[in-house]
């Protein structure tokens, strides 16, 4: 890992810190399923982002990316994420968080909440459109000639005091570069969250315990105009935790595979972790 980088990402957000008043975690779902809530106007994030994904042989990936977003409006919001470090292997390619891509690329994303309604006492209903781009770093990917690409997808669910549901789904097409063709991902997410009795009084931390399950088809690449024989499919769930306390907000889970079909050049996976700290602000 770059620790150069990390110190600058680590200075970055201590200034915001300090020059920035408190204000309340919102916007906020899991680490690694789509979600709806989006942040109220005029309100801004910044989330640094940590994620290791390791296989077979040894094999690892680790990834720290930041990402910043602004709530246009109370339904609208706008994210821009960028990695500042990260380390591949031999394993498939994978988007492991629904809000941040997973390759060294820099990403728009904008967030329209175009549905919300109130269910019962303190519960709501909530959908929300997600739209954006990413633009590499790199010129090859996995032996891959790799484009921008453009990203769609949707969530839909339930939240109250106590009880969340969402399942969203997402696709992810990459333009052809150099006769090659990076293949197109399409992702299917479901969470389920509870949040103790304990917990539920105004003015306390905020804990909220997820079981997240994400599924990914990806198609083959192809090479040179070849489409290569086989892509990806995966199956990964496992328990997650999101901490919500005034400005801050702190959420990590562990995802283990319950299915994997790979193509030849990669190893299977073990484990995917992720660790997100976010920081919530108003600018005067």
């Amino acid at each position: 890992m770059n620790m150069h980088i990390t110190r600058v990402g680590l200075a970055l957000l201590l200034l915001l810190l300090g020059a920035s008043p408190v204000a309340f975690a919102s916007g906020h779902g899991p680490v690694f399923g789509a979600a709806t809530p989006t942040l109220g106007r005029g309100g801004w994030s910044v989330d640094q982002a940590w994620t290791v994904r390791t296989g077979d042989d040894d094999q690892h990936q680790q990834m720290l990316k930041t990402m910043l977003s602004f709530g246009v409006t109370e339904n609208w919001q706008l994210s821009g994420s960028l990695p500042l470090t990260m380390d591949e292997g031999r394993l498939a390619p994978a988007r492991l968080m629904s809000a941040m891509s997973g390759g060294r690329e820099f990403e728009m994303l904008t967030a329209y909440r175009f549905q919300r309604r109130t269910v019962g006492v303190g519960g709501r209903q909530e959908s929300t459109l997600y739209v954006g781009g990413t633009a590499p770093f790199e010129r090859r990917r996995h032996q891959v000639a790799i484009g921008p690409s453009l990203e769609g997808g949707i969530a839909t669910g339930y939240a109250s005091r106590s009880h969340y549901a969402w399942v969203g789904g997402a696709l992810q097409h990459f333009f052809e570069r150099g006769g090659d063709q990076f293949g197109a991902s399409r992702l299917v997410t479901a969470v389920y969250g509870y949040r103790p009795a304990a917990l539920r009084t105004e003015g306390r931390p905020d804990l909220r315990f997820f079981v997240e399950v994400t599924a990914e088809d990806r198609r083959a690449h192809r090479l040179g105009g070849v489409r290569q024989p086989a892509g990806a499919r995966t199956v990964f769930v496992g328990p997650t935790t999101l901490l919500l306390h005034k400005a801050i907000g702190l959420e990590a889970g562990v995802l283990f595979p319950a299915y994997q079909r790979i193509d030849q050049a990669s190893v299977k996976e073990h484990v995917r972790v992720a660790v997100n700290f976010a920081y919530f602000f108003w600018l005067k």
